[in-house]
């Protein structure tokens, strides 16, 4: 079944000068304009393309990417505004709307927004800026250390909320983010923990990469300091985020496994790089 609003296969029914059309099978015929139309495609063969009403309502396609598609959320750019609601580029001749009642706070020309997008009641592509109600609607079936697709969502007093796989929300915690993250930016990330109330903790590196990643760092910074450090697992929380900006946590993990290792001895005056090691 063909849906408006997504990219999917189509069949190639027949092609003129001006474009192709396309099998949208109970939707009717898809034109698909030449100027959206990527290589040569043959009557017949199946293109991957993205499907919607365009300003007449006629069923539309094109071949190129677009910013968002039903379902999705996404960061997008207000392009005009109107007694309605506003209006957001997608990447298509026709804009979404977003109405006045899905709205936080009245938007404004030029700036971007996150939204959620969706078919309204008649069928046609929207959006709402009230993302919290699409979020979490569904059980968290993730497991420790399970990578996941991360949306960066807002900043918090705890670090960075992110939408988690276009369905649920997370927290990365500040004291284990030392990377600058943005509105809207699309990064890789691991599932740390589900809590029994159901909230997400998130991480940007498994626990394994995360400890070869700092032991590798306590590993250099040793070997530019002339084989010591002075700081410990006492060591205070703050000066180690200062001095080697990471977490006391994945700190004293790094020197427990370079440790065991025999990479470092670990005295009272800190930690020395073994004679052995590192060389």
């Amino acid at each position: 079944m063909i849906e408006l609003g997504r990219v999917q296969s189509l069949t190639v029914l027949k092609g003129a000068e001006i474009g192709f059309w396309l099998d949208g099978e109970d939707l009717g015929e898809v034109f698909l304009p030449r100027k959206w139309t990527l290589g040569k495609p043959e009557i017949g063969e199946k293109v991957e393309a993205f499907v919607f009403s365009d300003s007449k309502e006629r069923l539309t396609a094109t071949m190129r990417r677009v910013k968002a598609q039903v379902g999705d959320f996404a960061c997008l750019k207000v392009s005009a505004l109107s007694p309605y609601g506003a209006f957001l580029d997608i990447g298509v001749d026709k804009d979404v709307l977003v109405p006045l009642s899905e709205q936080k706070q009245p938007m404004e020309v030029g700036r971007s927004y996150m939204v959620y997008v969706y078919l309204d009641d008649a069928g046609r592509m929207a959006a709402s800026n009230k993302t919290d109600q699409y979020l979490n609607q569904t059980p968290a079936k993730y497991s420790a250390n399970q990578p996941v697709k991360l949306m960066i969502l807002n900043k918090s007093d705890l670090g960075y909320n992110a939408i988690i796989e276009n369905r649920h929300s997370g927290v990365l915690y500040q004291n284990e983010v030392f990377e600058r993250l943005s509105f809207g930016q699309h990064v890789d990330g691991f599932i740390k923990q589900v809590r029994a109330d159901g909230k997400i903790d998130l991480m940007l590196q498994s626990h394994r990469e995360t400890l070869d990643k700092y032991a590798k760092q306590i590993i250099s910074e040793l070997k530019q300091a002339n084989g010591f450090l002075p700081l410990h697992d006492k060591t205070d929380a703050h000066v180690i985020k200062q001095e080697l900006a990471m977490s006391k946590g994945a700190f004293k993990k790094a020197i427990g496994g370079l440790y065991k290792q025999k990479y470092i001895r670990i005295e009272k005056d800190g930690i020395y790089l073994s004679d052995n090691k590192g060389k």
